[in-house]
């Protein structure tokens, strides 16, 4: 008797599942969707991402001689020449313009510091009425004056040493007592002439009112030794008159 055949089974029939509807960008190559969180297209594998830009080289790159692309270390003597250049022009321009940064720092250091008064060691004109010497215009007291001739006399202040002269102020006519002021004639301008440590002199025109009372003149002048005051044009010398100069201070950085 022989043995039976086996029996081969028979084929199960499957479901087959319906495609997935996808949404998301369209491949670039194939046109099929795919899912956001895909890098490659699922029927045709194409990459979903376009190769990025290069990036943009930045400003510096786009002066000569730093435009070019070339192999590390090519040109190299080119941009050390460039920035020894660079540097050369910054430092003459610093040179140059050092003058005017330092009158600007001094002048800053005047107006945020404080003051004080500095007395000359001596002082004498050019010529004084008897009973009016220079020295009066130092004494302190403003009801005594200098008693000059007339126009272009001069008084001359002398320092012991030098100093950075911020403000002088000015008492013009016989005293600062309004009754008192215009008893005699009075400078309406002066010519100052400030003498530096170094010899070098400083120069400035001062225009005085014709009233009673002290008047400043900001001066900021360093290593001042000598100050030299020359009457300009005067008013009210009439009769036995005389240039009447109460009192000049000045004050120096404290």
């Amino acid at each position: 008797m022989q043995p039976a055949k086996p029996v081969a089974p028979r084929p199960v029939v499957r479901q087959v599942a319906a495609p997935e509807e996808t949404s998301g960008v369209p491949c670039p190559a194939c046109g099929t969707p795919n899912p956001p969180d895909r890098r490659f297209c699922r029927r045709c594998a194409s990459p979903l991402t376009p190769a990025t830009d290069r990036a943009a080289l930045p400003w510096w790159r786009t002066i000569w001689p730093f435009r070019r692309r070339v192999r590390a270390g090519s040109g190299g003597w080119i941009r050390v020449l460039v920035w020894l250049v660079v540097i050369l022009a910054l430092c003459v321009g610093g040179f140059f313009l050092l003058p005017a940064g330092r009158a600007l720092f001094e002048d800053t250091r005047d107006k945020l510091g404080g003051t004080k008064a500095i007395t000359p060691v001596s002082v004498h004109a050019s010529g004084a009425v008897p009973g009016h010497p220079a020295k009066d215009t130092t004494d302190g007291l403003s009801n005594r004056y200098w008693g000059a001739p007339g126009a272009g006399a001069s008084i001359t202040y002398t320092f012991g040493k030098p100093f950075r002269m911020v403000d002088v102020i000015v008492t013009n006519g016989a005293s600062k007592e309004p009754q008192e002021y215009d008893r005699q004639a009075r400078a309406l301008r002066m010519d100052m002439e400030v003498t530096s440590a170094d010899g070098s002199v400083h120069r400035k025109e001062i225009d005085l009112s014709d009233k009673a009372g002290d008047q400043t003149i900001a001066t900021g002048i360093s290593d001042v030794v000598k100050v030299r005051l020359v009457l300009g044009s005067v008013t009210g010398l009439t009769g036995q008159r005389v240039v009447a100069l109460a009192e000049v201070e000045f004050f120096q950085r404290s």
